[in-house]
């Protein structure tokens, strides 16, 4: 028997009052309006008020989520009515939107659209706020370009190692003869020739170590830091040069910012990089530009945050992963190294903090620093101690293992005017031949050596004499390679990095003899 009209009209309404209370009770925003210039509201479900913030009972043609002013981007709901006016059913469209306090939220849809006489489209929509699976998904993109750096500044560290062997091997040896000159009686033109001398080799062997900052975790000189004397130290070093260049200079820095553990001059690199940068980009694109730079208190995170805006063209989307990349550079051949942004970076992570860049092409660029608010007692400076006595360690008898022939000879006069008797061997193989004909006091052994280097000899050593193992003195052009950091802790023996001063070391020879 056919069912009774009255009987399927019941049916349809229990299937309506079914649905609609579904979509009522949903954990997703649902949506039924008519899109135009404006927006008109005809349904909308607690969870769409729940997402875009609007009290509970707020009535339903008061809830307006596609109206223009919710857009974050206005020309991105041009495009979406555009898309609806096809008819077409869109599935998982995201958006950028407003909440009602301003907030930004990033929500995922399914739109079925159809048009409607005199304009406008009637949609019915599906709406889920996606901002946290974005959050996540922009985390992880940004751990994993951390990743890729960290594995090209371990690569240029390996490099970088290598070479600071071979200079500061050469800068030992100009050290320690000019040293040795400067103390013989010399006329005054001859005094002020090897002072020049004795300060460029130290300054280049500071080069060295700030380019050794890609190697290691360096011990580097640090003290409790107020960022803000920082920043303003920085400007006031391009002051002049923002002056008659036409770069005007705005700072926004935090009142009551807690000091940060660091080193000063190190973080007055990085900014001087960011800073000179910026002001290259502005000049290029304008003739002139502003610079502003602010800091302040991230309280939630518990850091000092330094942010340097300048309104030059931007960074290209394409460019922005490659900038920290050691030796990228967009300058012209001659007028960049590339390896700026690259310094400023492994400082910064040197110091438990981040350096990431925030840009819009064609807007301008911004780069913040952030990092770490805390300290640490700092160990009471100790005066320089005066050049150590041998008087009463006459004729002790050392071996000084050494491939460098002119180091070699500077360091063995130093310890033969001192009064003790110096054997020389070229590398860990002749030194343990040495050693079957003669015993020793004390031994000062470079690290990296032909043949037997300064390990290999080491432990062979600790085998035939422990007790004159515990009386080495190691010197080394670097020691950034992980396997000779942890020989060095667990030798415990003394060692000197390249280039050093012959008081340094004869203090040391002193201190294993006694």
């Amino acid at each position: 028997m056919p069912e009774s009209p009255h009987k399927a009209a019941a049916e349809g309404t229990r299937r309506v009052e079914a649905f609609a209370r579904l979509v009522e009770h949903a954990h997703e925003g649902a949506y039924i309006g008519v899109l135009d210039r404006t927006s008109t509201t005809i349904a909308a479900n607690p969870d769409l008020r729940r997402i875009f913030g609007y009290p509970p009972e707020t009535p339903d043609d008061n809830v307006r989520p596609f109206d223009l002013e919710r857009f974050v981007d206005p020309a991105a709901r041009t495009a979406f009515l555009e898309r609806l006016a096809t008819g077409d059913v869109l599935t998982d469209h995201l958006f950028r939107l407003k909440r009602l306090d301003g907030t930004m939220l990033w929500v995922e849809a399914t739109v079925w659209a159809e048009p409607v006489p005199g304009g406008g489209v009637r949609i019915e929509t599906l709406l889920r706020d996606v901002s946290q699976r974005k959050k996540v998904e922009y985390e992880a993109r940004d751990f994993h370009h951390q990743l890729l750096q960290a594995e090209k500044l371990a690569a240029l560290g390996q490099t970088i190692s290598g070479v600071a062997h071979e200079l500061n091997n050469p800068l030992a040896t100009i050290l320690t003869w000019a040293e040795r000159l400067t103390a013989r009686p010399l006329d005054e033109p001859t005094k002020r020739g090897l002072d020049v001398i004795l300060g460029e080799s130290e300054r280049a062997a500071r080069i060295v170590r700030n380019l050794l900052t890609f190697a290691r975790k360096r011990q580097s000189t640090r003290a409790m830091v107020d960022l803000n004397a920082v920043v303003r130290q920085t400007l006031a070093l391009r002051a002049y040069e923002q002056r008659v260049t036409n770069i005007l200079v705005v700072e926004e820095l935090g009142a009551d910012l807690p000091q940060v553990f660091a080193d000063a001059h190190q973080l007055q690199q990085v900014l001087l990089n960011l800073i000179i940068n910026a002001e290259q980009a502005m000049l290029a694109a304008h003739g002139r530009g502003t610079l502003t730079v602010r800091t302040r208190h991230d309280e939630e995170r518990e850091t000092v945050v330094v942010d340097i805006s300048d309104d030059g063209p931007g960074i290209p989307a394409e460019v922005q992963t490659k900038v920290f990349d050691p030796f990228f550079t967009t300058k012209e051949v001659g007028k960049g190294t590339g390896l700026g942004l690259t310094v400023a970076y492994a400082i910064v992570e040197e110091h438990g903090g981040r350096l990431r860049i925030s840009t819009t092409g064609g807007v301008g660029a911004s780069f913040l620093i952030a990092l770490p608010v805390g300290g640490a007692a700092l160990a009471a400076s100790r005066p320089p101690a005066a050049a150590p006595d041998f008087e009463d360690l006459a004729g002790a008898v050392v071996l000084v293992i050494e491939d460098e022939p002119a180091l070699a000879a500077a360091v063995t006069e130093a310890l033969t005017d001192a009064r003790l008797v110096v054997d020389r061997a070229g590398d860990g193989a002749e030194a343990l031949q040495l050693l079957q004909r003669r015993a020793y006091d004390a031994i000062v052994c470079d690290l990296k050596m032909p043949r037997v280097d300064g390990m290999t000899f080491y432990r062979t050593l600790v085998a035939r004499a422990p007790a004159l193992a515990r009386r080495v003195v190691f010197v080394t052009g670097d020691v950034a390679g992980t396997e000779a950091e942890v020989f060095l802790e667990e030798s415990g023996c003394r060692w000197l990095a390249k280039p050093f001063r012959l008081g340094d070391l004869l203090r040391a020879v002193r201190d294993v003899l006694t």
